[in-house]
């Protein structure tokens, strides 16, 4: 008889059920301040216009982790998701797989929680209104995270589809919203713009959505989208007068089209980025300086991220 241990599969059910916010952002201010290794990506072209993505990290004496990720553009026409993405968790010490994990749904947790364990640092402490740009998958993870970072009683929402701003409003309120908080469609961009405190863009955009114009004094501004040196979520006029902050400045300053345009125009300068995220949880940066400071924080995924939930979604499963 094979007596060898089956090697457990975590559905993206039960990644959700074990990465609740308030732990899953306490855990990644853990995994960005311990020492980490998190090489590039790696990114494999495949047939027509297909690729496979490749994003390791590890922690020595701790756990080895590597997100496979395919992104096939023609499975729109087969009626499936163009990305699918699986987690292979092993142990660092003796190489040993623990663990195949729903890569999806822990991505869609650890970016949503990144965002709000940079707001904990970089948005006013008495932020009340927050406003979602985007309808998609990732809009309610990203109301509901900033919700756990800070006492947001109003989020709006805004899209280019009122049938999908209506869904995203739905799904945010069966995510978990807390019970003071409401949620509002809005009509126009730069009316909702003027009124919130934390503006979370989370869309696919080449152009410029949020405007300088448009933001109060002391907003803190989240970008998400805008992981292709081809997309924009902020003009560039917003990205001189805020104080910049990401996630790593390897992945930011090489994809994040926020970054990359305005740096080859010459607009803005490297040294521009006040920290990445790492510094700004150490300590080493002091993050919002004043009440009337614009705060920017851009990420683009990283690997560390990823390994730091696995590791929850791990100790969650043992028990």
């Amino acid at each position: 008889m094979d007596d060898t241990p089956t090697l457990p599969f975590i559905d993206a059910a039960r990644v959700r059920r074990s990465l609740p916010y308030p732990a899953l952002i306490d855990a990644l201010h853990e995994a960005f301040c311990e020492p980490a290794v998190a090489p590039q990506r790696h990114a494999h072209a495949l047939p027509g216009a297909s690729s496979l993505l490749l994003m390791p990290a590890w922690q020595p004496e701790a756990q080895i982790g590597v997100k496979l990720v395919t992104v096939m553009p023609d499975n729109r026409e087969r009626a499936l998701p163009t990305v699918h993405a699986l987690y292979v968790l092993l142990d660092a010490v003796t190489g040993a797989p623990l663990a195949l994990m729903d890569g999806e749904a822990l991505t869609l947790r650890r970016t949503a929680a990144v965002s709000a364990l940079a707001s904990r640092r970089l948005s006013r402490e008495d932020s009340r209104t927050l406003l979602v740009v985007g309808s998609g998958r990732l809009a309610p993870e990203m109301a509901v995270a900033h919700c756990a970072a800070r006492a947001i009683e109003r989020v709006l929402v805004w899209g280019r589809d009122p049938a999908r701003v209506a869904s995203a409003m739905q799904r945010m309120r069966d995510a978990g919203l807390p019970p003071q908080a409401t949620v509002e469609a809005a009509d126009a961009l730069a009316a909702a713009c003027v009124q919130a405190d934390i503006i979370c863009c989370a869309t696919t955009s080449a152009e410029p959505l949020v405007t300088a114009q448009a933001v109060k004094p002391g907003v803190h501004v989240d970008l998400v989208g805008g992981f292709r040196p081809h997309m924009r979520e902020a003009d560039d006029a917003l990205m001189l007068a805020a104080s910049l902050f990401v996630d790593t400045r390897e992945g930011a300053l090489a994809e994040a089209g926020d970054l990359v345009q305005p740096l080859a125009a010459g607009l803005l300068r490297k040294e521009a980025l006040r920290a990445d995220l790492s510094a700004l949880l150490r300590g080493e940066h002091p993050g919002r300086r004043s009440a009337d400071e614009i705060t920017l924080f851009k990420s683009v995924g990283t690997a560390v991220a990823d390994l730091g939930a696995a590791r929850l979604v791990w100790r969650s499963v043992q028990g």
